[in-house]
């Protein structure tokens, strides 16, 4: 368990995720969390779910803060933001970037180049143990210093910043391609004939079962493809239509078109 003390700048749904999952899976303590944001009814509900410090000022969160997790929204005005923090926080404070499109370079511009910023962009499968946050580190900062946090609400992947961009619209966004998919495969078993809650079911059984066989054999899909149809047979039919419904290139475009927004998203600040 970390020892930080966390303060939120930002209580959305995020940074809940993020502080459930933590609480949850025992790497920190609701009396280590603060969170402070515009919405009273946000506080209110984080306050009374999790019992996290909801009541203290900007000024008091800042002051006591080992990790500042910037969890408010691109558009925000973070140059303000930044001149509160560098006002009331400790020199030593680290600040933990979730803002999208926001860069490190830009980040120092606010909170102040000479501090610790660790950009993230956090799965949104915190509840579940799996996926991957992508982090990037100024000079500054060190993966000890945010490590244990991370590890909180999933996996963690440092990366080139360069890479960011990238990795929000393919890796983070990636968990809504897969529940499109799960949606759409449960629609045709239903529009084949089988009841719902039964396709519903197969179509889960299928794709955990699926990643396991990847993960267990080490084989690449087209390899078991090759395995699971037989010349003729009823899969290699299923799969020739699907080709010829651009399903590859389509998914190829949802990915190159998230991660153009998330790069529009830095642009406008």
């Amino acid at each position: 368990m970390t020892k930080q003390k966390i303060h939120f700048i930002g209580g959305g749904q995020m940074a809940e995720a993020m502080i459930r999952a933590c609480l949850a899976n025992g790497t920190m303590s609701a009396d280590q969390v603060s969170v402070t944001d515009i919405n009273e009814g946000r506080l209110q509900l984080l306050n009374s779910k999790y019992g996290v410090d909801t009541g203290s000022t900007q000024e008091q969160g800042l002051a006591a803060a080992d990790l500042i997790v910037i969890a408010v929204r691109p558009q925000d005005d973070l140059a303000q933001l930044g001149q509160t923090v560098q006002q009331s926080a400790s020199a030593d404070a680290a600040i933990v970037s979730i803002v999208a499109g926001v860069t490190i370079a830009q980040l120092g511009g606010y909170f102040g180049a000479e501090r610790a910023i660790i950009r993230v962009i956090p799965n949104t499968l915190t509840d579940t143990g799996y996926g991957y946050s992508g982090v990037t580190l100024n000079a500054h900062a060190m993966r000890e210093q945010v490590e244990s946090f991370l590890l909180g609400f999933g996996k963690v992947q440092y990366l080139e910043e360069s890479y960011i961009d990238i990795f929000t619209g393919f890796g983070v966004a990636g968990p809504n391609y897969i529940y499109y998919f799960i949606e759409s495969f449960t629609d045709a078993g239903v529009l084949a004939g089988l009841p719902r809650e039964q396709a519903w079911q197969v179509a889960l059984e299928n794709m955990m079962g699926a990643v396991k066989m990847l993960q267990q054999t080490g084989l690449h899909p087209r390899q078991l493809l090759d395995i699971n149809n037989s010349p003729g047979g009823v899969g290699m039919h299923g799969l020739y239509e699907l080709n010829n419904s651009d399903f590859a290139a389509g998914l190829q475009r949802s990915v190159l078109a998230a991660v153009k927004r998330t790069t529009e998203l830095g642009v406008k600040k």
